[in-house]
């Protein structure tokens, strides 16, 4: 029980972890479980786009734990060009600290759902990262397009960096997001 406890008090860190995206109405920015709580509840409300049949509970748990890593790493902007393949490594040697603090067969569970995440093979994988990558647009969108002007992030940079995986995962899901990054970019919301 105290292996659980100490777990589950170290993810208390994550609240800690600061995006680049405010929520709606505030004027501070997301944390990293909020981002997590969010996007598991937008994959259960758009399971039934998914590009193919999932199991949408394997899909929760995965956006539950993608983003533990970020306690010791921090977030890096979505829309960043360089430096993923140290950032993964420093995240996989995170969450095996963190994971590790679990009873074995635990934490090997979440373990092996963290790199099905970013291995993105599966169809659970390829859903969860089309949740994943819609949710900085959506409140992009709803704030005007705060993140992308506040960092220097185009058009360009944003339909580069999400189209693929959210029209491999939900297709439903980046027809929709198509259409209003295009109206975005018209009414001048991307930076640079």
């Amino acid at each position: 029980m105290q292996q659980i406890v100490d777990f589950i008090l170290e993810l208390d860190k994550l609240k800690g972890v600061t995006r680049k995206t405010r929520p709606l109405g505030l004027a501070r920015y997301e944390n990293s479980a909020e981002h997590s709580w969010q996007i598991a509840l937008l994959a259960a409300s758009l399971a039934h786009h998914a590009e193919s049949a999932i199991d949408i509970n394997r899909v929760i748990r995965m956006l539950l734990v993608h983003d533990i890593g970020e306690i010791d790493t921090g977030d890096t902007l979505v829309y960043a060009e360089d430096g993923w393949a140290e950032r993964k490594a420093a995240e996989l040697a995170a969450v095996k600290r963190i994971f590790g603090m679990l009873p074995e067969q635990r934490g090997e569970a979440f373990l092996a759902l963290w790199r099905e995440f970013e291995q993105g093979e599966t169809p659970e994988a390829r859903f969860a990262h089309a949740a994943d990558r819609a949710m900085p647009v959506l409140l992009n969108l709803a704030n005007e397009g705060q993140s992308w002007r506040e960092n220097g992030v185009s058009h360009e940079r944003v339909v580069r960096r999400i189209a693929s995986p959210i029209k491999e995962g939900c297709p439903a899901l980046w027809a929709y997001l198509e259409v209003r990054l295009e109206e975005a970019r018209q009414k001048g919301w991307f930076g640079a």
